[in-house]
């Protein structure tokens, strides 16, 4: 999406579109715990969450830019970022259902981790290294958190590595998304992915419907207004200042998750979490400092490289 200077100047907006976003996502993932817990199925609350996503994306865009801002020359691309996009949600939301709200959001905090090694084999970029050192320092933290071989029923193993295939499709959409932003916006990306999802999702919706009571419904209805809600709210929060400013407010999340937790479910962090989860946000800080710091130096050199 092309982005005004003017709304550049609005630092403080911005960071409050995102903080409200994350409040979202971080409701979103307390009620798609709830909701499992009460008997609904994953693919069900992927159904609700993708069918809900639809009508609000197409009311933002018509506030915004347009209708018409949604057509697209790039089906193809928009198809490959569906299928990474529902792999990617069937991980995190599976993620959620696994483990504690914590540690599951603890684990999304390797993104910038993996972006780093992705970015590597992806787009043959070659990380200095600093930002090989946050990676190794960041899974050190993983390390501490998950603690292999500990065993432990509040922590089990196998929702640590749904956690971290999750944050590694994260990443991976995110090498995808920088190659299709440059060509599209980011509400018509938003919208195809919520568009061409729903077959898919419909059709394994169908093999397992279920009735449910009204409370579940409502919550199932809820997990997709949320949703959608937020992720909006993260479309926008970047027209109005550069990710370097905005992305340090994700971390917020671990705040929510910790609340929603302790009120919902009667369960805080570990101790190996409160030890792990520190070490994990302040490698990724380091990562979007230092491409932050890197992408401003190669902005100068071209700029001053070129002929007067």
């Amino acid at each position: 999406m092309s982005q005004n200077p003017a709304h550049r100047e609005r630092p403080f907006y911005a960071l409050g579109l995102r903080l409200a976003a994350i409040f979202c996502l971080s409701t979103m993932s307390a009620l798609i715990k709830i909701a499992s817990e009460r008997g609904a199925h994953l693919f069900e609350i992927m159904f609700f969450r993708q069918g809900m996503a639809v009508p609000i994306v197409v009311a933002f865009v018509m506030m915004g830019p347009g209708i018409q801002s949604l057509a697209t020359r790039r089906i193809g691309a928009h198809i490959s970022r569906t299928a990474a996009g529902v792999i990617g949600m069937i991980a995190n939301f599976g993620a959620v259902i696994l483990l504690p709200l914590a540690e599951a959001t603890t684990l999304q905090f390797t993104v910038p981790i993996f972006a780093t090694l992705l970015s590597v084999m992806m787009l043959r970029e070659m990380p200095g290294i600093h930002r090989w050192g946050a990676v190794i320092v960041g899974f050190v933290g993983v390390l501490i958190v998950v603690q292999p071989g500990a065993g432990g029923d509040h922590f089990p193993l196998y929702g640590a590595a749904v956690g971290l295939f999750a944050a590694f499709m994260v990443a991976f959409i995110s090498i995808l998304l920088r190659q299709i932003g440059r060509t599209e916006t980011a509400p018509t990306t938003v919208f195809w992915f919520s568009l061409l999802s729903m077959p898919p999702l419909g059709i394994a919706y169908l093999f397992v419907a279920q009735s449910h009571d009204p409370v579940t419904w409502a919550l199932l209805l809820a997990i997709g207004v949320i949703g959608g809600l937020g992720q909006m709210a993260l479309t926008a929060a970047l027209r109005w200042a550069p990710v370097s400013l905005v992305v340090p407010m994700d971390y917020s999340a671990l705040i929510w998750a910790t609340l929603y937790g302790w009120v919902f479910f009667a369960m805080l962090p570990t101790p190996a979490t409160w030890i792990g989860a520190p070490i994990i946000i302040a490698s990724g800080l380091y990562i979007v400092w230092r491409e932050h710091r890197l992408a401003r130096a190669n902005t100068v050199a071209a700029t001053t490289s070129q002929p007067s």
